[in-house]
């Protein structure tokens, strides 16, 4: 009776324990600001004709090669649009149009860089859209054609907030740098040579800020408000080449489940039912739920502020649940090729392996690599190989942005969080140690899903929101 009475004490006070953190972690919801006066009606109007007249520019990057004329279009336009820029801006380009504005700060030692790309994804041909993709058409509120969310809006809104700051006569504290690629889309050599500059200058950056997290739907279940994602990390990439081949002797006595074809089947079947992969919580995910928590309804807030024993049930249920969430919690494999071969009898795939942190990713080849060899499939490493380090999580730069976007969207979550895709930004890591992936525009879902689909659009309000974020930025940097 006594342990029956003990082992209830010591239940009550778990719970106990569990709410009391949930609803500490309710109490850490920051009081909301009151935003920033909207921007009137004839300068969103402005705005959104500025946007437009990019949006008519069709620069489409190519693997097969570059044609300029839409970018020397571009070019023309940007000129028109922003004048101080360039009249008080040094210009370098990089490889065949990737662009570097400098303008010199108070202080040459120190440096900020504004990130984009001005390159769009290709429009397949037939594909309809309710304003044609590169007609920069201003309708329903919103500015239409491809980039418009990816990325020339936000390049758009760096523009237009400098070119208003050296306006009103203002001079950045230190030296700034407006970046954008023209061939970030096809992963090009735009940025990686401009990097390559910087490197032999000896320059290094206190912040770079570029596109991969928005302000967006909530991310999870429980929070009801949108939420500014800020992305700190993204991950590395792997290829690897796998091989399978038929056994000597004649092909044709073979077993049927044992060709080589059969096997590379069986062995891609087992990694994408069963990943052979180490699964963590990394910081930046934690960081993620830490700031999401206190907007979270009381149950999901339950789980989140009491990691410390939820943490191995997530780890199980969050790939299951939603394949992005499943993304940050460890390596993903995608097979991106198959092919067979009937004269040499045998098999080959490529794997593409996408890690969050490389010493897990060693540990995870060695896994991938003895669950192959139970089907007498090889693994050698293909040609593509990356990783580039996170952001410090507590860097004054990333408590700086997040305090402008809470100025700026004072109604919204704040967080930063793991992106699984890929920017430019990433190869900056070795020059910043606040690399921040964030387009401070407002999406709907529909407006998210249009990013290399159809019927991308920006609404115009959002557009004025983000030149707001970006002059707030600028004009309170110290």
């Amino acid at each position: 009776m006594i342990l029956f009475v003990l082992l209830l004490a010591l239940a009550g006070l778990f719970l106990l324990v569990l709410a009391f953190n949930a609803v500490r972690a309710g109490r850490r919801r920051p009081k909301p600001g009151p935003g920033l006066p909207a921007a009137p009606q004839k300068a969103q109007a402005q705005y959104a004709q500025g946007l437009g007249q990019m949006l008519a520019c069709a620069t489409v990057a190519r693997k097969e090669g570059h044609d300029d004329a839409e970018f020397a279009r571009l070019r023309g336009v940007m000129r028109g649009l922003f004048p101080l820029v360039h009249e008080r801006a040094e210009f370098q380009v990089f490889g065949a149009d990737c662009w570097v504005y400098r303008i010199p700060g108070a202080d040459p030692a120190r440096a900020v860089m504004l990130m984009s790309h001005h390159d769009v994804a290709e429009v397949p041909d037939g594909e309809a859209w309710t304003h044609p993709p590169f007609s920069g058409a201003v309708a329903q509120g919103a500015v239409w054609g491809r980039g418009a969310v990816d990325t020339k809006g936000p390049l758009y809104a760096e523009f237009q907030a400098v070119e208003e700051l050296l306006a009103r006569g203002w001079a950045p504290p230190c030296d700034l740098y407006l970046a954008s690629s023209h061939n970030e889309e096809i992963a090009g050599d735009g940025i990686p040579l401009a990097v390559e500059y910087f490197k032999q200058k000896g320059v290094s950056f206190e912040l770079i800020l570029d596109e991969g997290g928005a302000v967006i739907a909530a991310p999870m279940p429980g929070v009801r408000c949108q939420c500014a994602m800020i992305a700190v990390h993204e991950k590395g990439r792997c290829s690897l080449e796998c091989r399978a081949e038929e056994a000597p002797g004649h092909g044709g006595l073979a077993g049927k489940t044992d060709t080589p074809v059969m096997r590379m089947a069986k062995f891609i079947a087992e990694i994408s039912a069963r990943p052979p992969f180490r699964r963590r919580l990394y910081p930046e995910v934690r960081a993620m739920f830490t700031g999401l928590c206190p907007y979270m309804t009381f149950p999901m807030r339950l789980v989140f502020a009491n990691l410390w024993c939820f943490a191995p049930l997530l780890l199980r249920l969050m790939p299951r649940l939603n394949p992005q969430a499943g993304a940050m919690v460890g390596t993903l494999c995608a097979f991106n090729r198959v092919e067979g071969s009937t004269k040499a009898h045998a098999c080959s795939a490529t794997a593409f392996l996408r890690c969050v942190r490389e010493e897990d990713l060693q540990a995870d080849l060695q896994a991938f690599t003895a669950a192959a060899a139970k089907y007498g499939v090889t693994v050698e490493r293909g040609e593509e190989y990356e990783y580039h380090a996170p952001a410090d999580l507590g860097s004054p730069a990333l408590a700086y942005v997040q305090a402008c976007a809470a100025a700026v969207f004072p109604q919204c979550a704040c967080a930063p969080f793991l992106l699984p895709a890929g920017t430019d930004a990433r190869h900056f890591s070795g020059l910043c140690r606040s690399v921040l992936r964030f387009a401070p525009i407002r999406l709907s879902p529909a407006q998210f899903a249009s990013v290399h689909g159809r019927d991308e659009n920006l609404d115009v309000a959002a557009l004025a929101d983000a030149v707001a974020f970006y002059r707030y930025l600028l004009e309170n940097l110290r």
